[in-house]
């Protein structure tokens, strides 16, 4: 979860970069190099900059769409509309909202908000038909889907999912707290993160009603006590790779693709031996080639990349990187594969990093732009 949640003033101050995955929805790359780069805050909306990712050029469009902390965002597979959870704070429920989107200024119109089922809504997806929306509540723990209408707003919720349970970090691990949502390729299932328990949740999907039922086995589960926040799949979704929270590993699971089964075959460390002060993970991606994944430390202020061995799909540390601000929260690569936007909750910026297509590795360019308190970064191609 966030480590602070006051809302600053929006200041765009975005420099022009000197150079010659996995957040995408789409099933095809677009031919164009040109993207928004739409921004998840916690603030007064969502955030947006132009970028080509040919020239290099970042230009500052503003806020874009109104909606208090929308911390995580997601998009349909063709970018026709953007849904965004509303973090809010306190004992209020969380909503979620959706926006249609005009690619051609970047603008989001609101169409309609929905309550998320549960306190602190944390993350969402929507699912390979266009016609779900999964949310990831993280105080309550429950996870609701809800039908989206033609229109590409809401309609009423059709499943929320509760969980019950502990694990043994009793100030972190009281109850559930679900985390992320990630649906499968075949758009059958859904992985839920917990925190709270040390599962990650199976949920089968019926995308016809978009009701959620659970799976059989109904959860993979980490190490007691390291606290699962986000995962992400190999390309083949032989292998899954979830970053831990409240202990600084990422543990490597093989996928039965037939079952929905976690077989848990590895623990890899994300910072150093000799760093001893407070860390949490914050987010885990695979990068565009498939061939490395790439994680986030608040505390370490850090993204580590790692190899991954195609024979069986475990992992080994090649690069660990200053993020160049503070609590480092999601990021994304742009689809073209050549950067690296990292949202900087407590320093107000997101970062800009060029990636080695070739290595994986990543090199600061020392470009960077404000935003208030980013936590999520979203790429659609514009018109």
């Amino acid at each position: 979860m966030r480590l602070v949640s006051s809302s600053l003033t929006f200041i765009y101050a975005v420099l022009i970069l000197n150079m010659s995955a996995t957040h995408i929805p789409g099933a095809s790359q677009p031919d164009s190099t040109h993207y928004f780069a739409y921004i998840g805050t916690y603030g007064k909306g969502v955030y947006a900059v132009r970028f080509d990712a040919k020239t290099g050029k970042v230009d500052p469009v503003g806020m874009v769409g109104a909606v208090v902390n929308p911390s995580f965002l997601t998009t349909d597979r063709e970018y026709r509309y953007l849904y965004a959870v509303s973090e809010v704070e306190g004992d209020a429920e969380g909503s979620v909202a959706s926006f249609s989107i005009d690619r051609s200024n970047g603008s989001l119109k609101a169409l309609n908000t929905r309550p998320s089922g549960g306190k602190s809504p944390c993350h969402l997806a929507v699912d390979h038909t266009g016609k779900t929306l999964v949310v990831a509540n993280y105080v309550t723990g429950g996870v609701s889907s809800y039908p989206i209408e033609k229109d590409g707003s809401l309609g009423p919720m059709a499943s929320l999912m509760a969980a019950k349970g502990t694990s043994v970090n009793k100030e972190r691990q009281e109850g559930p707290h679900a985390h992320e949502t990630v649906i499968t390729a075949d758009n059958q299932r859904v992985y839920v993160p917990d925190l709270g328990l040390d599962h990650i949740r199976i949920y089968r999907l019926d995308a016809a009603t978009s009701k959620l039922t659970p799976n059989d086995p109904p959860f993979g589960q980490v190490e007691p006590g390291r606290g699962p926040r986000h995962m992400a799949f190999s390309h083949d979704e032989k292998y899954v790779y979830v970053l831990n929270e409240i202990q600084p590993f990422v543990t490597v699971f093989q996928h039965d693709a037939a079952t929905g089964a976690l077989h848990r075959i590895q623990s890899a460390e994300t910072i150093p031996h000799d760093f001893s002060e407070e860390n949490s993970g914050a987010e885990i991606r695979l990068g565009r080639s498939g061939k490395y994944i790439y994680t986030s430390n608040r505390g370490h202020d850090s993204i580590q990349v790692f190899a991954i061995d195609p024979g069986n799909g475990t992992i080994r540390r090649i690069q660990i990187i200053s993020i160049g601000g503070k609590t480092p929260r999601g990021f994304a690569i742009d689809p073209t594969g050549q950067f690296l936007f990292a949202g900087n909750q407590d320093s107000n910026q997101v970062t800009i990093f060029k990636v080695n297509r070739e290595s994986g590795e990543l090199s600061a360019t020392g470009q960077k732009f404000e935003a208030p308190k980013p936590v999520d970064v979203l790429f659609v191609p514009a018109k």
